[in-house]
């Protein structure tokens, strides 16, 4: 057979509509017929031989292509094309039962409890700092039982230590632990927990749901949805912001439930100053800057030591113990540390004295569904969400200032801090374990990975609903797919929180899970072995990085010590190491300007930043640009702004942003002022100034040469041109 006319002629068959409606018959929507086709069409022409019967399709189709008498047409293909589509998608023969599984469309129908009482649904709605969660809470201890679902452990802890300090026995429940009120172990009335953790079941009087805007989160919103339809109290409290109302109002009319609104303003002052602070020199005590990495963390509290004010630190991937430590420090009126320097982590949860918030930037680098890195204004509903925790209500500063680093950031904070929250379209929703036990019965060759692929393919979801993200989940599903577990168990390793950036805890995880495979328990002395435990206080920031991962690993061992407890049974000696665990990574972030000079005098000559996994953001240069890594190695990332940016904001950030970096280039090649501050700080030396100036000079030399040449070059080919004339 010509493998011309082959091609030619599967491509024909491909392109007819009655074959692509045939195929979508047979279950085949347009992504799997194209899927299938490729996979068909790579059959035929790549295998030394096929099957007698489409070898005698394929040579009749061929042979008759244009005679008036046809031997064969290409839709004789499809009974081939569908057999080898059922090979590589087995689901295809069990298409309808698989539908009726993955049918997302009545939610509400899954909490049966739930739909046999009458709930009271109350929406406590405002701004950061206007009491709508305390209203809240002080219904939640007036109540004979209660439960309260926090998005952070901070928050779930804050709220037990509040209960049980007003005398209201009140247990607290996280992935990773367990506390009693009562001694002897007897679940106390009221429990305070993180939100994934709350029980469907359990009656209550009443429920308080936080931070309810978070229903919309592209990984976590499914947990939001899951409480507010499944929690089977008596009086459902919700507390959030207004732009969740109409979204919370119509999920409820398909319960036939009704909601009350109650509308609260903020209790402090909250000022949009005129003016941009500019220079560090310009920090006051109560001060609050915010940063969107790493990087930019360590830079801002290296130069305020300079300046001889001392700061707290707090950033996401720090202990619990460590931010609380941090936020007391920064909060005691008798402790010299009156500056904080913190990523958003300081949004929810910990409770600030702030008089001023300072926006060191308000462009955040994120990762995208593709795992892309992406630069992004933040949105109003951030923006609100940080500024707001200025000027606290009950602390002693009694309005609050909000403000940026730089002149040029101002106008455009300005802006978004004025903008309308966009209202929350849809609700999250995420497989349950029984569904995919379900799929596993149909399809019991598919892998856990496809077996969540073919799900999220075929399911239907009402336009209130969306499939949240199953990324990370694919990703621990890939990760251990070649260890034999049984699904149920396999299923909970890949539902395990950690962070798949951190390499420590990803491998941690491996070999829980192989080690779990063969019926070996996970003891104490083999989780020290593997953290080389006891640890040392961190020298530098990349062994402080190290030990917030090992921190994480004993996170891990604890969440999994709850569901697996005869084979990781050793949680009260980890809790214990966890506490001084934390203990030595706080003295370590009481240091960390010391530790970001010893990293400095460690690396190379040629490294442009402190050791940090975070996105580079400040040294964006193009919409595609080459950064300088920690090892002086170059890479190339592109720059992309997400698309939900209004257009002419999304210009302005681009434009502002290729100013800064062009100011910035042309400071640091000379030796005006950031050479002076950058000797102050320790950052230079006078060896490496004059290092730096020689380089430039001989730079410059090179290329007034390599000009010099270039002309020379132009001149000969002109005298070439002429005598060839």
């Amino acid at each position: 057979l010509s493998a011309g006319e082959v091609l030619k002629n599967l491509n024909k068959f491909y392109k007819r509509k009655e074959i692509q409606r045939l195929g979508a018959e047979n279950g085949l929507d347009a992504r799997l017929f194209h899927q299938a086709f490729i996979s068909f069409r790579k059959y035929i022409m790549e295998s030394s031989s096929v099957s007698a019967d489409l070898h005698i399709i394929l040579n009749d189709i061929c042979c008759g292509a244009g005679k008036v008498c046809f031997l064969g047409h290409v839709d004789d293909l499809f009974p081939f094309f569908l057999r080898h589509a059922k090979q590589i998608f087995p689901m295809l023969d069990c298409m309808d039962d698989l539908r009726k599984i993955s049918d997302l469309r009545l939610p509400p129908n899954w909490y049966p409890d739930a739909r046999a009482i009458q709930r009271k649904i109350i929406f406590h709605a405002g701004p950061t700092n206007s009491g709508k969660t305390y209203h809240a809470i002080q219904r939640f201890l007036s109540a004979k039982s209660g439960i309260y679902c926090g998005p952070l452990k901070l928050l779930a802890h804050e709220i037990f230590q509040k209960s049980n300090n007003a005398n209201v026995p009140c247990d607290l429940v996280t992935g990773e632990e367990r506390v009693y009120a009562n001694e002897d172990a007897r679940q106390a009335p009221h429990i305070a927990c993180t939100i994934e953790m709350c029980s469907t079941n359990t009656p209550y009087e009443v429920a308080v749901i936080d931070e309810i805007q978070m229903i919309r989160d592209p990984a976590r919103g499914w947990a939001w949805t899951r409480a507010l339809l499944g929690l089977c109290a008596e009086e459902i409290h919700v507390c959030g912001e207004a732009a969740a109302i109409d979204l919370v109002t119509e999920l409820m009319y398909t319960t036939g439930e009704e909601v009350e609104v109650r509308n609260y303003k903020r209790l402090t002052p909250l000022t949009v100053l005129d003016y941009a602070l500019e220079s560090l020199d310009n920090l006051r005590p109560g001060d609050c800057i915010v940063c969107f990495s790493k990087n930019d963390i360590y830079s801002v509290s290296r130069q305020i030591e300079a300046r001889g004010l001392e700061c707290a630190v707090i950033y996401g991937s720090l202990p619990p113990g460590t931010k609380l430590e941090q936020a007391k420090k920064f909060n005691d009126p008798d402790d010299p540390c009156k500056i904080l320097v913190a990523t958003d982590a300081i949004g929810m949860g910990l409770n600030l004295c702030i008089k001023r918030i300072i926006f060191n930037s308000i462009v955040k680098p994120t990762v995208n569904e593709k795992g892309e890195k992406e630069i992004d204004s933040i949105t109003t509903s951030q923006a609100l969400q940080i500024a707001g925790r200025a000027g606290r209500y009950g602390s002693s500063f009694k309005q609050g200032e909000v403000t940026t680093m730089h002149r040029d950031d101002l106008m455009q904070l300005k802006e978004i801090l004025s903008e309308t929250v966009r209202p929350v379209k849809a609700a999250g929703l995420h497989p349950t374990p029984e569904q995919i036990e379900m799929f596993a019965y149909h399809l019991p060759d598919a892998t856990l990975s496809n077996l969540i692929d073919i799900f999220v393919s075929l399911s239907q979801v009402d336009g209130l609903y969306f499939v949240c993200n199953i990324d990370d989940f694919k990703f621990l599903a890939d990760m251990i797919q070649h260890i034999p577990l049984n699904l149920r168990s396999r299923y909970v390793f890949c539902t395990a929180p950690l962070n798949r950036k951190e390499p420590f805890v990803c491998t941690t995880l491996l070999k829980f899970a192989r080690q779990f495979s063969r019926n070996e328990p996970l003891t104490f002395d083999w989780l020290c072995r593997h953290t080389k435990w006891p640890l040392a206080a961190p020298k530098n920031i990349k062994e402080l990085v190290h030990l917030e991962a090992v921190h994480d690993v004993f996170d891990l061992y604890l969440w999994l010590s709850y569901r697996f407890m005869d084979m990781f049974p050793d949680a009260v000696l980890v809790r214990d190491i966890q506490k001084k665990l934390d203990n030595i990574i706080q003295v370590g972030v009481c240091n960390i300007t010391k530790l970001i000079r010893a990293s400095q005098s460690a690396a190379a000559p040629g490294a442009a930043a402190v050791v940090s996994d975070d996105f580079p953001f400040s040294r964006t240069k193009r919409d595609t640009r080459t950064v300088l890594d920690h090892h002086g190695a170059k890479s190339t990332e592109a720059l992309s702004i997400a698309v939900d940016v209004p257009e002419g904001r999304r210009a302005k950030n681009l434009k502002a942003y290729r100013s800064a970096t062009r100011q910035e280039d042309l400071k640091s090649h000379g030796r005006g002022s950031l050479a002076n501050r950058l000797l102050r700080e320790g950052l230079l030396t006078q060896e490496m100034l004059r290092q730096l100036e020689s380089e430039w000079q001989d730079q410059h030399r090179n290329g007034r040469s390599g000009l010099g040449s270039k002309r020379d070059d132009q001149n000969r080919s002109k005298e070439m041109g002429k005598k060839k004339k």
